[in-house]
């Protein structure tokens, strides 16, 4: 065993011109969540609670885009999806379209626990919610003002906006989208970026385990569902790795994108960096997305093929990175 390692990321695809005291605040908070696992691994926590635990935490800041804080949908609600996976025995959970649970991670990590399926959605997830007995609040709690001001813009501009956390002044300025329109399944956007948090960690054991959660695309069609809640898309764990995604969640699906980074360690021998490089250069298409992953050695890996992706990472020989750009 190579010892514990984890990994977080707050989104792939950071608008270049976001100012710098939000790029600061980022930063912090990975600090935080990264410091926050570390401890847990130290502690000798497995490695499912820890991821559980950091993606707890990112859902409950709103600087993200999960839990509080959530894009907001066409109609202006918030609709979250989370999935999380325990590597050793592929057991998995995950949930969609949840509306009133404060931290959607947990009520999939309840769903892999505490019921006979994988995943629920819509009413089906909210009544399992309510007879776990997890914490619900008002729908209005996840609706902060900067995502009010967004999905103001994005209706103005008849788009889906990736990046919530533009400012609401200076607009026109933001997103390489403005000069140059990126398309999500063959359809025009007008800006890219950030839109999941996620963890990945192997603990001492070699046990890997991945979570992901979002509250997906400002001006979304209610009832989209993205790769965040799917296995093998947005989050995978087996025995060899945990892979946590983020990015154009409709090319993150049709790639299998967590699943494949698993796939050519298994099948080509790769390591775990040259097997994220793989993915990233040769299963997204024209999509655009980032990961981070961890393996049962103690690596940790990350990739993306946008301009920026929030992550962080940290290793047990005391290794310890977090930034935002290349």
């Amino acid at each position: 065993m190579g010892g514990w390692a984890i990994a977080v990321h707050g989104g792939a695809g950071v608008d270049p011109n976001l100012p710098l005291e939000r790029q600061e605040e980022a930063k912090q908070l990975l600090t935080r969540c990264l410091n926050l696992g570390i401890s847990a691994l130290n502690s000798n926590l497995p490695a499912i609670d820890v991821v559980e635990l950091v993606v707890r935490e990112l859902e409950t800041d709103p600087l993200f885009n999960s839990g509080r804080g959530s894009a907001l949908t066409e109609k202006g609600t918030v609709e979250m999806e989370a999935s999380i996976m325990d590597g050793p025995k592929r057991r998995c959970g995950a949930v969609s379209g949840l509306t009133t649970v404060k931290n959607p991670i947990s009520l999939a990590r309840l769903v892999m626990d505490k019921s006979p399926h994988s995943y629920l959605a819509f009413s089906g997830a909210e009544e399992f919610a309510r007879q776990q007995g997890v914490e619900v609040v008002d729908n209005e709690y996840f609706i902060t003002p900067d995502n009010v001001g967004m999905l103001k813009l994005a209706k103005e501009a008849n788009t889906i906006l990736f990046d919530y956390r533009i400012p609401t002044s200076g607009y026109e300025t933001c997103g390489s989208g403005v000069e140059s329109p990126l398309q999500m399944n063959g359809l025009p956007i007008s800006v890219y970026a950030p839109e999941t948090v996620g963890c990945v960690v192997v603990d001492r054991e070699g046990r890997c385990a991945a979570a992901t959660s979002t509250g997906g695309l400002m001006n979304k069609m209610t009832g989209r569902i993205g790769d965040s809640p799917l296995i093998g898309a947005g989050t995978y764990a087996c025995d060899v790795c945990g892979v946590s995604c983020t990015g154009e969640g409709e090319a993150i699906i049709r790639g299998t994108l967590a699943r494949e980074v698993a796939a050519v360690m298994e099948y080509k021998g790769l390591k775990l960096q040259e097997a994220v490089d793989f993915v990233i250069k040769h299963r997204l298409d024209e999509g655009m997305a980032g990961l981070i992953a961890v393996s049962n050695a103690g690596e940790v890996a990350y990739g993306f093929n946008c301009n920026g992706m929030f992550r962080g990472c940290a290793t047990e020989n005391g290794f310890m990175e977090v930034g935002i750009w290349e």
